[in-house]
């Protein structure tokens, strides 16, 4: 039996609100330092307990688990934070925690179903993100997307002694609905 729900759906996975039953596999996760290092959550210790009071925060708004439409098996999660309903704005996050999809388009889609979404149901008109600039394949996703840069907090992040600069992007309604 699938414990999930297809709310929004691709060719590859579906988005499906988030089961706070998955704590343990995102802490596994969040715990997997590959996986963290894009992450603000990179120097944090999580455990299953924390874990499970975060996701049932998080499942409470608009924010979903990543499920491959095939397998149904949970690969991530995906949401909105920041939401401004008065400005229509939102901040959009992502985080692909099985690495044996990496790479392969899961990402793109399950942003691309997000972004449709909100600017469609929740009437949002501008989104935006924060990515790390050594983070390129991060990079390379919101660009297909079509994200655009529009500034970096320069030097505003120490990443094993190294200084980054955090790049914000963002998408206006029109430029992601374009036909």
């Amino acid at each position: 039996m699938n414990k999930y729900f297809r709310k929004m759906t691709g060719k590859l996975c579906y988005l499906s609100p988030i089961d706070v039953n998955d704590a343990e596999k995102f802490t596994e996760w969040l715990n997997d330092l590959e996986v963290t290092q894009h992450l603000m959550l990179y120097p944090h210790i999580i455990n299953t307990e924390n874990e499970k009071g975060f996701l049932e925060k998080l499942s409470k708004e608009h924010n979903y688990s990543i499920i491959d439409i095939d397998t149904n098996e949970l690969i991530g999660n995906c949401g909105y934070a920041k939401i401004d309903h008065i400005n229509q704005t939102a901040e959009i996050g992502i985080f692909i925690g099985n690495k044996k999809y990496w790479n392969r388009g899961y990402g793109t889609e399950a942003l691309s179903l997000l972004l449709d979404y909100g600017f469609k149901a929740l009437n949002f008109h501008n989104v935006f993100l924060r990515v790390y600039s050594f983070n390129e394949r991060a990079k390379k996703c919101y660009g297909k997307i079509g994200f655009k840069a529009i500034g970096k907090n320069r030097e505003a992040l120490l990443r094993d002694g190294k200084r980054h600069d955090i790049i914000l992007m963002d998408i206006l309604r029109d430029e992601f609905l374009k036909e």
